[in-house]
Order: structure tokens, then sequence, then C-alpha cells
């Protein structure tokens, strides 16, 4: 994997705000120009809402103002003409796959692989990957940028404030259990 490699985020990346803090942050970093829609944004908001009643749809529309400014070029648009070309299990998956191509993604970062067989993204030169295997291979290539990455979503953790233990808990009880057992080898630097 070369970098910047650019990858569309699916909105299972965005919708934990651990995974979108992090994942927002390692593209910061230039190793990954990360891409999303409006459509994606709307889908996490969504199911955050749902799932979190407790949290305002303005709150979260600031979020989604503060994750377009983070990351530059993020919002990919005028993919929707290409959505019925992409055959998959899902077809409301179908605008993932579209933004990715219109994106010149390499990947789609997903929890959902399933969702995206690999032979019909073969035909777009995409593939789906998991969050915790890309960001396995983002450590492998540049341990140093994703380990200041994950400093300072710790540094900016404040309510309520976390140890690097903790953080990295948080993100094992996501998913990112290969990539924690990496990162605990640096654990000093964070």
């Amino acid at each position: 994997m070369e970098h910047p490699v650019i990858a569309v985020y699916d909105a299972n990346i965005l919708y934990p705000a651990p995974l979108r803090d992090l994942f927002i942050r390692i593209a910061q970093t230039g190793l990954v120009r990360a891409r999303w829609t409006d459509t994606i944004h709307d889908e996490w908001i969504r199911n955050v809402l749902k799932d979190n009643p407790n949290l305002s749809a303005e709150r979260l529309a600031r979020t989604r103002t503060l994750m377009n400014e983070a990351v530059r070029d993020c919002l990919v648009t005028g993919h929707e003409d290409l959505i019925a070309s992409v055959a998959l299990p899902d077809p409301d998956d179908r605008h993932v796959a579209a933004a990715a191509i219109r994106a010149g993604a390499e990947v789609i970062v997903t929890c959902n692989l399933k969702d995206f067989p690999a032979e019909e993204l073969a035909r777009f030169d995409i593939e789906a990957q998991h969050p915790d295997d890309f960001l396995v291979g983002l450590i492998d290539l540049a341990p140093g940028l994703i380990c200041a990455a994950v400093k300072r979503q710790r540094e900016g953790l404040r309510n309520p404030a976390k140890t690097a233990e903790e953080l990295l808990a948080t993100l094992e009880c996501h998913g990112l259990t290969q990539a924690v057992a990496r990162l605990r080898q640096f654990i000093d630097l964070f």
C-alpha cells in the first residue's frame, strides 16, 4: 500500500465516535486521503440518532461540518450516475462503491465486507478492507505517524480523559483487535 491511499470510509466506520476520531486523525497524517459523501454522512448520523435519542441532530450536524473541515477534499460528489453500474448484495450500499469509483479510491474501509464482494469491486480496481486490517497495513507502513495520531486522539479526550491503555481497550472493543495488539508495543508513545 503506497500513500496516500485513497479510501472511502463507510458509515459504519464513522458511526462510533472513537473510530471516527481515529480515522480522521489518520487522514490528517497524510497517509490516507479519506473520502465520504453526504449520503454516507446521512447514514451514520441517522443511526447515531436512532441509537442515542439523547443526542441532538444539531450536535451531529456540527460534527459533520467539523469532519468536512478537518479532512481536505473529503466529500465525493458526482457519483450518482455510477450507482446503477454496481451490483452488490445490498442495493443500498451501491452509493458507497459508486463514490469509491468516482474518487479513484483503492479501498473502501468497512466492517461489512460481505456487502462488498471482492469480485464485483475488482472490476473497478477497488477492494473492501475491514478497519482493523486497514489500520494494520498503515501501522506496518508508518508506525510513527499512526502512533502520533493515536496520541493526538488520547490527548483530545477530555470528558472523560483516558489513559493510553483505556483508549486502546476502547478501540479494541470497536473491532481493532489486531491493530491494538500491534499498537500496545508503542504504548509509551501515547
